[in-house]
Parts: C-alpha cells; structure tokens; sequence
C-alpha cells in the first residue's frame, strides 16, 4: 500500500542549483493521496476542540481549507505582504537571503480561539514561527502545527518545539 511520501515527488535543482524540492502538487492532483493526506493530518486531532484552521500561504491554503471543511469550522489565511484587502497585523521573518513579511486580518481570530496551523512543509520554521506569533497575537491559542514533509537537517521542528509548539508532520525527508 502507499504512503503519503510515495506520492511526492522530487525535482532536483529547483529553484536553484543544489535543492532537492518536494513537489506536493502530485500528491494533491491524486484523488487517494489527497484524501490519505487530509485524513492523516486530521487524525491526531479527533475529539478536539478546534475553532478555526490557518493555512499558511500557498499551498497550506489547499491542505487547510479541506481540513476546515472536513472539521466545519473556519478556515484563515496567513498570507504574503499586501496579498490582504481588510486591515491586518504583520510579523516579518528571516529567510536565507533576506527579510520576508507575513500578514493576517486583525480581526480573523477571537481571543481564546483553539487554532490548529497548516502548511505543506517544515523547513527553517521561520514561515510557521511568523503565522504562529501573528496567531498568538491576536489571542488565539494553538492546539498544533501539522505538516505533511519535515526536512529535519533545517532544524524546522526544533524551532517551533522551542515555541511550545506541538508538531505533526506525515512524512520526512533528508537533505534540502
């Protein structure tokens, strides 16, 4: 039987040379990979109390909103700088080659809300680390991160378990 990493593929030297991208878009165009996928990252929270899913910007969209649907419960964008129409709060972070800044509306979130925050992958965890003090910030309180790969040697995990974070993840893979 396959697993969720038997449907990702692996594109090598994307976006630059020396990166080895998990392309989750093959497992999202397959009916059963999706489907393992959602209902895996839903599984550890069965009985819980969720209030709203934040998807982190692009593809945590996809996994989020299926995950709400499945959930009935809200679904909240965090998004990229000036993607956002209302009036938003914004968390800038670091990445490898400079400064990036991630942005919410400032009324998404009810204080004492039980949010559980999505995204395709755990790399550096400055993505997910930005969405989480944004989440925070507003007063929500995060049930758990979930994520489908962990690439463990960026150290990902670390950074949000140092947070207080709980983190989920369906599959690994080494190297970048």
């Amino acid at each position: 039987m396959k697993s969720v990493k038997d449907y990702i593929r692996t594109i090598v030297d994307f976006p630059h040379e020396g990166i080895m991208f998990r392309d989750v878009t093959t497992l999202f165009a397959d009916p059963r990979g999706f489907r393992m996928a959602i209902d895996q990252m839903l599984h550890p929270y069965a009985g819980m109390r969720i209030d709203k899913v934040v998807g982190l910007e692009a593809r945590g969209f996809i996994l989020g909103g299926a995950i709400a649907h499945q959930l009935t419960v809200g679904f909240v964008p965090i998004r990229k700088k000036g993607k956002l129409p209302g009036a938003v709060i914004s968390e800038a972070y670091t990445l490898e080659y400079g400064e990036a800044v991630m942005e919410i509306h400032d009324d998404a979130i009810q204080p004492g809300e039980q949010i559980l925050v999505v995204d395709d992958l755990l790399a550096t965890g400055g993505t997910a680390a930005a969405g989480i003090k944004l989440i925070e910030r507003l007063g929500g309180e995060i049930v758990s991160t979930s994520f489908i790969i962990d690439l463990p040697e960026l150290g990902g995990r670390k950074v949000l378990e140092d947070m207080g974070m709980n983190v989920s993840v369906l599959c690994e893979f080494e190297g970048e």
